[in-house]
C-alpha cells in the first residue's frame, strides 16, 4: 500500500467474604446463637452494586432445594443459601449479567462491575472454604470460575455485545457473506499498511484510527442494542471484531520496536 494512503487514512449484598472487608457490612447481622454460628446476611450478592438482580424472572426455571438444608433456594440466592449458608451449585439457566447482579444490556457501569467481580472473589474464594466439606470447597470454584468468565466476558464491548446477540438467538457466524466488500477492502488496506510499516510512528497512527474506529462502532452498538435492532447490533458487531483483530495485530508488531 502506498505511503500516501497510509497518511490520508491516518490523518449488591452476599455472605460475609472477610473480616476486613467492609463492602458487605450492613448486610451481616450483630445477632448470633453462637461465637462460632455464621452471620445472617442478606440473600443478594451484589444487587446495589450493579442494580436490580434479575434473577427468578418469569420463564426460569424453578429454585432447587438446598445441598445443605433442604430448604427451597429463594430466587435472589444466587451464590449461597439463604438459609444455612452453603455455597450453592451454579443456578442452570442463570446468565452473566445476573451473576454479576448486573441488568442485561450493552451499557455496563465498569466500575460497579469490577466492585461486584471483587466482591463475589473474596466472598467465594477457596481460602474461605478450607474447614468446610470437600463438597461445599468444591462449589466455591465451581462459582469463582463462574464468576471470573461473567466478568471476562462482560468486560469488554466486543464479548458482552456477543454473549448478548447470543442471548437473542443471533451469532456473529450468519453474518460474512452479507459484509459490504468496501468494508472488506478497507480492513485489507489495513492489515497491508500495518504490515508494510516499518516505523513505531507509522504502527502508532494505524493503531490510532483503528481505536477512533471501535470507539464510534461501540456507540453504534449500544443505540443498535437500545433500540432492539439486534440484526444491525450483528452487523455492527461483525466489524468490530475486524478491528478488534487489527488492535491485536499492532500490539504484535508494536514488540518488534520494544
Amino acid at each position: 500500500m502506498a505511503r500516501g494512503a497510509l497518511r490520508a487514512r491516518t490523518s449488591t449484598c452476599p455472605p460475609p467474604p472477610h473480616p476486613s472487608s467492609v463492602i458487605f457490612a450492613s448486610c451481616i447481622s450483630t445477632s448470633t446463637a453462637s461465637p462460632s454460628a455464621r452471620p445472617r446476611l442478606c440473600p443478594s450478592p451484589v444487587r446495589r452494586l450493579c442494580g436490580a438482580s434479575q434473577v427468578g424472572e418469569p420463564g426460569e426455571e424453578a429454585a432447587p432445594r438446598c445441598w445443605g438444608c433442604r430448604s427451597d433456594v429463594g430466587a435472589d440466592s444466587v451464590f449461597f443459601c439463604s438459609r444455612c449458608h452453603s455455597v450453592l451449585p451454579p443456578r442452570p439457566g442463570a446468565s452473566l449479567f445476573q451473576l454479576l447482579g448486573c441488568n442485561e444490556s450493552f451499557s455496563v457501569n465498569l466500575q460497579k462491575l469490577q466492585q461486584a467481580y471483587l466482591a463475589l472473589q473474596r466472598q467465594l474464594h477457596p481460602d474461605n472454604f478450607s474447614q468446610k466439606s470437600q463438597r461445599e470447597l468444591d462449589l466455591s470454584q465451581q462459582q469463582s470460575a463462574l464468576v471470573n468468565k461473567a466478568y471476562n466476558t462482560l468486560l469488554k464491548p466486543l464479548p458482552r455485545g456477543v454473549y448478548l446477540l447470543e442471548r437473542h438467538g443471533l451469532s456473529l457466524e450468519d453474518t460474512t457473506e452479507d459484509m459490504d466488500p468496501e468494508f472488506l477492502m478497507e480492513i485489507m488496506e489495513i492489515n497491508e499498511d500495518l504490515e508494510d510499516a516499518d516505523s513505531l510512528q507509522e504502527i502508532e497512527d494505524i493503531s490510532r484510527c483503528n481505536l477512533e474506529k471501535l470507539q464510534e462502532l461501540t456507540q453504534e452498538v449500544m443505540q443498535a442494542f437500545d433500540a432492539g435492532n439486534f440484526l444491525l447490533a450483528r452487523l455492527l458487531l461483525t466489524k468490530m471484531n475486524y478491528f478488534t483483530n487489527i488492535d491485536e495485530k499492532v500490539k504484535e508488531k508494536r514488540l518488534q520496536y520494544s
